[in-house]
């Protein structure tokens, strides 16, 4: 630690401004590192967010286990890690953290959710002085006949510990059992909404906490957007009612970051039906973009976005 009496000497001078030049340049550094998992600071210019890390698995811990501390998906971390056993990555393994990310094409005001990439972000208004910030986290959204809609909607409402009222389609499935679904669940572990619940004006639809954390980053609801327990309640104590909801489905993302172009693919269901159609629709994207700067496309780096690396950014712009 430097000595902070004074001394007749231009060296001490020289060491004590350098030291606080370094302290300085730390200072925002600092900021940002203190900031919850899943936030970053707006880019001033383009729609990269975060960067990609590695962590080394213990010998407890399951792959969900390490997406679930790193807000991380089902599908982002098995994507992410296709060699690494989901329930036994084994101590000393190292487990790839996607936690980069182009924000998707929506306005930045209020939650955007990205059905495509089954993940949630949210804008908050910032106070003077403050930085501009978005936070992400991932979700769980409707399965096959139960799809999440789209459009935009608003919040109405919040409610903490809520209880669960079946709805008609759960309980013709326990009929079809041959059981009595509950005529309502009360807060507790079997509740499925978990503690917190965000009402959307879309009746019927609401974003939520769950007591089967497995499931975020799957499409395994009946329609609502569930998220980890910890995070919904993040999102709670933030998000004011009457925010505005932009629920979009954009499997393909491209954006210009310094100079480079950037793509990210989203292997959907609906993309693995419609591949030519998805195909189509990337290139429509990037012959727009590449319109505002005079360079070539790497089309090879094209094809690896939307076939062999889903989910992760690649460059598109050769040299890069």
């Amino acid at each position: 630690m430097l000595d902070a009496r004074p001394r007749p000497t231009r060296f001490a001078g020289t060491l004590l401004g350098l030291a606080t030049l370094v302290l300085t340049t730390l200072a925002p550094v600092a900021q940002a590192e203190e900031w919850p998992r899943g936030h970053y600071p707006l880019p001033d210019q383009g729609s990269l967010i975060g960067e990609p890390y590695t962590v080394t698995a213990s010998q407890e811990e399951t792959l969900l286990d390490i997406a679930r501390e790193h807000a991380v998906g089902y599908e982002e971390i098995r994507q992410a890690n296709p060699d690494v056993s989901l329930w036994l990555p084994g101590e000393g393994t190292e487990v790839v953290i996607p936690a980069q990310h182009l924000l998707p094409d929506a306005p930045r005001d209020g939650i955007v959710i990205n059905i495509a990439e089954l993940r949630l972000y949210y804008y908050p208004e910032v106070g003077e002085g403050e930085t501009p910030r978005v936070e992400t986290y991932p979700i769980g959204i409707g399965r096959e006949g139960f799809d999440t809609p789209l459009g935009t909607t608003r919040t109405t409402m919040k409610l903490e510990d809520p209880a669960w009222y079946p709805p008609a389609s759960v309980r013709e499935e326990a009929a079809a059992r041959g059981e009595e679904a509950p005529a309502v669940v009360p807060p507790g572990p079997d509740n499925p909404l978990g503690r917190h619940a965000i009402l959307l004006e879309i009746p019927g639809y609401l974003i939520h906490g769950t007591n089967r954390p497995d499931g975020i980053g799957m499409r395994a609801s009946r329609g609502c957007i569930r998220m980890f327990p910890e995070d919904v309640e993040a999102l709670f104590r933030s998000v004011p009612v009457d925010t505005p909801v932009h629920l979009i489905d954009q499997p393909f993302k491209a954006a210009w970051q310094d100079d480079t172009l950037y793509a990210q693919s989203f292997a959907t269901p609906e993309v693995e039906e419609q591949a030519l159609s998805h195909r189509l629709e990337a290139l429509a994207t990037l012959e727009t973009l590449k319109a505002e700067a005079e360079v070539t496309i790497d089309y090879a780096q094209l094809s690896e976005a939307l076939d062999a690396a889903p989910g992760r950014i690649v460059s598109l712009t050769p040299n890069a």
